[in-house]
Order: C-alpha cells, then structure tokens, then sequence
C-alpha cells in the first residue's frame, strides 16, 4: 500500500508521519498491493482533525475523525475505517483482495465491540418533482429555503444535473459530471 501523507495548518513531523503509515499499512491486508492510501492531517484552533481515504477498483472508503488529540484522531479514523471495511465485507470482497477477510482479527477495532452485520438496504420513499433550469445561485438560495444538506438542479448554463451540498465549514459544494 502506498501513504500520501499531507498536512494543512501543521508541519508533519517525521516521527507523526511514521507513526501514520505504520498504523495506516495495517488496513493493507484487505487491499492490493498497489492501492494508494491519502491521509490528510489539520489542525483548525483545537481540533485536530485526521481524514484517510482510499480509492480502490470499484469505490472509495473514507473516514474523518477530529478530537482534541491528533494522536486520538488518527486512532479514531482508522477504527472507523476498519468497522466499514467489517460491516460492508460482502459487498467490499468481491471489489477487494479475494481472501481478504478470512484472516485474524481486525487491528483498530476492540475485540469486545460487536460488529453489526450487513444490513439489507432498501429505497423506502421515492420523491418525484420538476426540474426547472437554474442557476447555481438559485439553487443556492433553495438550499437555504428549504434547509436542506443538499439540492439536484437542472444547470441552466450547461443543461446538465448538478448536485449543490452544504459543507461543514459552511460554504457550498458543486458536484457536476464529466
């Protein structure tokens, strides 16, 4: 597995980013040898904040955690990423490493914690309404009327499906297709 380490509003220490990619490689018994693990480091005022993702064939797994510890955080992250990686073997398996999960027990998650098993998801409520052409500044100002996380709009500069989120600094994300 290869480690991208980076950070923003910190310098990473060697014996931090050390300490990372040894805790990191150990997720690697459920990738292939050439996945790349990106692991992004930040400090805003007291939170420490540690963000790991994974792009893999066929999918991404990520997982954020901030605490008041980095050290914490990246703990935190990990056990987080693990409990997905564990919930979602089935699915994750026939996209991962064959075998991945016959192996010993997972290393961030505690060995008394219970893992729920895969749940069965199913659509419960479909919503049908007219997609009127807008722009990303009215969608803007929908997303706040109805107070919701995110809105999909109809762009009437480029006459194409757009996805607006709110994100958790506040400002807005646009997602559009290539």
């Amino acid at each position: 597995m290869r480690i991208s380490i980076t950070g923003k509003n910190m310098e990473v220490s060697d014996y931090l980013s050390d300490l990372v990619a040894k805790k990191v490689a150990k997720l690697d018994k459920y990738f292939p040898e050439d996945t790349e693990a990106i692991v992004t480091m930040a400090v805003e005022k007291n939170r420490h904040i540690v963000e790991v993702t994974i792009p893999y064939t066929g999918g991404i797994i990520r997982g954020e955690e901030a605490s008041g510890d980095m050290y914490a955080s990246i703990d935190n992250v990990l056990a987080k990423l693990e409990r997905q990686i564990v919930r979602h073997r089935t699915k994750l398996e026939k996209n991962l490493r064959a075998g991945a999960f016959k192996g010993g027990a997972p290393a961030f998650i505690p060995a008394e914690e219970e893992i729920a098993e895969e749940e069965e998801y199913r659509v419960v409520k479909i919503k049908r309404f007219d997609m009127k052409p807008m722009t990303v500044d009215e969608a803007m100002l929908q997303i706040d009327l109805l107070g919701h996380n995110f809105y999909v709009f109809t762009n009437g500069d480029t006459n194409e499906i757009n996805v607006l989120y709110k994100r958790k600094d506040g400002n807005f994300g646009l997602i559009e297709p290539e």
